[in-house]
């Protein structure tokens, strides 16, 4: 292993490298190594696909943008590696004060995503991973991503952010994988076609939820006009509604998701209503104007409320009074959950409920 300082950061490297067509050897991926007291964005900016940026263990203030393809951030743990916003009196993008620890951000890269009030924008780039750090604290997204592809977002903690803990739109083959999410004000976990446009639902070419513990939220995980997603072995708990599943009239419509073996649980705090949302609590597992989507194996016990989306699974009209059609609700634990543990409010056709173990279904019938 050979070790050598690439824009002031100490980096190890492969010695030996492929050959390239013409002759040249090709180049080795490098690790920039950023310490407490530097730049995160400087090392990111200075980076080249398949090169890793490790975060030391740190609070680094300021935000930063990823827009180079198959580049790792890492940090060494959610506990330790941490971004959060700039205090009063520290260039938000740019290095911190002489007070601060540490800075996240560097002018280049950056001010949009701190413009827009986020944490870590990762900006169409492919092949991104994002690992074993903290965003905490931040007005908008904790971690924010639009048109990316075969993004990786693994061991991240998204904590007491202003809406969204993590989040992405127009993005297709995401991987969420162990992280958690906490305290933010809208969506623990929230992935979407866009956020700002009408249209048909994304086919996300495989886009997959996994192992992740979303908590005390406002929802616990949104999935907004897609296709082709697979949520399995996450926790949602402590919120008010443990995962939204969200289409509308427009085509293609969102469906074609799979849920399984989830544990959905008390998710019974309150949150008001909204311009287009009745107060929500209670709420398990919601289907809002979806299709051709299967829940099988999951645990979704004890959530409870007096809201029309409260309930263990609800079948609800979409907001444009879309309904859903084709859903597959089977071998599913749905026990404990008011003011039903099966709800259909929308009567859509095509839905089916097959060998849960249940107690209550408005209408009777489906336990």
């Amino acid at each position: 292993m050979v070790k050598r300082v690439i824009a002031g950061a100490t980096v190890t490297a492969a010695a030996v490298a492929a050959m390239g067509a013409a002759g040249a050897p090709a180049r080795a991926a490098a690790v920039r190594v950023v310490h407490p007291g530097e730049s995160i964005q400087a090392a990111v900016d200075a980076a080249a696909p398949g090169d890793t940026v490790l975060v030391l263990p740190g609070t680094y203030r300021g935000s930063v943008r990823i827009g180079t393809p198959d580049l790792t951030l890492r940090g060494t743990g959610a506990g330790s590696t941490v971004l959060a916003p700039p205090t009063a009196g520290t260039d938000p993008h740019s290095a911190a004060g002489a007070d601060q620890p540490a800075t996240a951000g560097a002018q280049t890269g950056a001010a949009a995503c701190a413009a827009a009030g986020d944490g870590l924008c990762v900006t169409g780039a492919s092949g991104v991973r994002v690992e074993s750090l903290a965003v905490t604290g931040f007005a908008k997204y904790g971690l924010w991503a639009t048109a990316a592809d075969r993004l990786t977002v693994d061991h991240v903690r998204a904590d007491r952010n202003g809406q969204y803990g993590i989040g992405q739109e127009k993005s297709v083959r995401s991987r969420f994988t162990g992280n958690e999410a906490s305290g933010n004000g809208e969506a623990g976990l929230f992935v979407a076609n866009t956020v700002s446009e009408e249209g048909g639902a994304t086919d996300t070419q495989g886009t997959e939820i996994r192992g992740n513990r979303l908590t005390g939220n406002h929802m616990g995980l949104v999935v907004r006009r897609l296709r082709d997603v697979t949520v399995d072995g996450n926790t949602m708990n402590g919120n008010c509604a443990g995962v939204f599943l969200v289409g509308d009239e427009n085509t293609p419509r969102a469906g074609e998701m799979t849920l399984t073996g989830n544990t959905v649980d008390a998710n019974n705090a309150y949150c008001p209503a909204t311009a287009r949302l009745p107060y929500v609590q209670g709420a398990g597992v919601v289907l809002t104007g979806v299709e051709n989507t299967v829940l099988d194996g999951n645990e979704i016990n004890g959530n409870v409320g007096d809201s029309p989306l409260s309930g263990g699974v609800v079948l609800f009209p979409s907001f444009t009074g879309k309904p859903d059609s084709g859903n597959t609700v089977r071998n599913n634990t749905v026990l404990r959950n008011g003011p039903a543990d099966l709800a259909d409010r929308d009567h859509g056709t095509g839905n089916t409920f097959t060998a849960n173990t249940c107690q209550v279904s408005l209408p009777a019938g489906r336990c």
